[in-house]
């Protein structure tokens, strides 16, 4: 019986929307919402653009995308999307040439903005590369290059202005007979995003891609995105999502995975529930818990593992994580495994043992998921 059942005031209930593909990647209806980053390299480098979505990947990255601003760059996109561990999505501005060659390349998904990729017929061309090559696309509206005909009747960036582009692009792909997209409707303030994201999955059932664009650094930018994409997410709207940082992409994949998983829509890793630590502590909670952060990064298997420094809380946290360790007196802990109390342990020998009992848990839960898999 899951959480949800014995607690139903978890639920989350999602907004219904139809299914596309990216690449191998299912995007909407009842797949898992997936997690997004973006390349900052010079995409005609392709070692290190590799390097870079490798290193994403290994923390969860769904999907990629690359910037594809010039021919160099789509030229390198072929390498690029046959060796990488993810679909690729190839961000198209401007040029519809571009969107096509990075079809022809491997691309799974075209990030496009149809109104600045030209006429009617470019439109055409670039949908027809989309059919051709099985291409999905992503419709992006971003509040800071909205088209000159809607700030004129608006007056500025603000939601109506947003959905009105974004489902006067639909209508360009839909009247293309083309219907494997999704759409985003980002822009940098929180309010004005979210606001637009609601009326926006009121207005469609397409899949929707959330952002806060341009968040900020590490700190200021997941501190916006936590809120931005927590609430409309709590809400049910949401498919797949980028936390967009000033910061290496691997952190924003990180930081997706975390509003994820504090929401209980995807679990991936060990979730540690720690306290702040104040005078009470057994041992430094600070330093223990950012050295379990490192050692654990490699596990994918999903766990939780709570590091408390006293008996105030510990206890009661540790009922409900599946691992748990609270500081006690004399230099010594209590381990819990599963909620209940099973042995002390030395402080000084805890994190070896944790990471231990973790990876232990860990190769017991990827055999019993094999062994299903198997028996399916």
């Amino acid at each position: 019986m899951s959480l949800n059942q014995i607690r139903p005031w978890r639920n989350i209930y999602r907004r219904k929307s139809r299914q596309i593909m990216v690449g191998n990647v299912p995007v909407g209806g009842d797949a898992p919402i997936s997690v997004q980053t973006m390349t900052n390299t010079d995409t005609s480098d392709v070692r290190a653009t590799l390097d870079q979505i490798i290193r994403a990947a290994d923390v969860g990255a769904d999907i990629v995308r690359v910037s594809t601003p010039d021919q160099a760059a789509t030229q390198a996109l072929r390498e690029i999307c046959r060796e990488s561990p993810v679909p690729i999505v190839a961000d198209i501005h401007f040029h519809y040439k571009r969107a096509i060659e990075a079809a022809e390349a491997g691309a799974a998904c075209l990030r496009i903005n149809p109104g600045n990729i030209g006429d009617a017929k470019r439109v055409k061309e670039v949908v027809q590369a989309a059919k051709d090559y099985g291409c999905s696309i992503r419709i992006g509206v971003n509040a800071g290059s909205l088209e000159k005909h809607l700030l004129e009747k608006y007056g500025e960036p603000c939601p109506e202005a947003m959905v009105e582009s974004g489902l006067d692009h639909i209508k360009l792909l839909e009247d293309n007979d083309f219907h494997e997209f999704k759409i985003s409707c980002k822009a940098s303030d929180v309010f004005l995003s979210a606001a637009a994201y609601q009326a926006l999955a009121d207005a469609t059932d397409k899949p929707i891609h959330l952002g806060i664009t341009e968040a900020g650094g590490l700190t200021s930018g997941t501190v916006k995105s936590a809120i931005g994409l927590g609430n409309l997410l709590w809400m049910g709207i949401g498919d797949t999502i980028r936390v967009s940082l000033s910061a290496d992409p691997v952190e924003e994949v990180k930081v997706g995975f975390e509003i994820l998983k504090s929401l209980g829509l995807r679990t991936r890793g060990v979730q540690i529930i720690s306290c702040p630590s104040c005078a009470r502590q057994g041992f430094d909670v600070i330093k223990t818990v950012e050295a379990l952060e490192q050692r654990l990064e490699h596990i994918k298997q999903p766990m939780s593992l709570s590091i408390i420094g006293c008996v105030v809380n510990g206890p009661g946290e540790a009922l409900m994580t599946d691992l748990g360790f609270t500081g006690g007196g004399a230099g010594s802990g209590m381990i819990y495994m599963a909620g209940k109390q099973s042995h002390k342990l030395s402080n000084d020998q805890m994190i070896e043992h944790i990471v231990e009992l973790v990876e232990k848990r860990a190769s017991e839960l990827e055999t019993a998921a094999a062994a299903q898999d198997a028996a399916e």
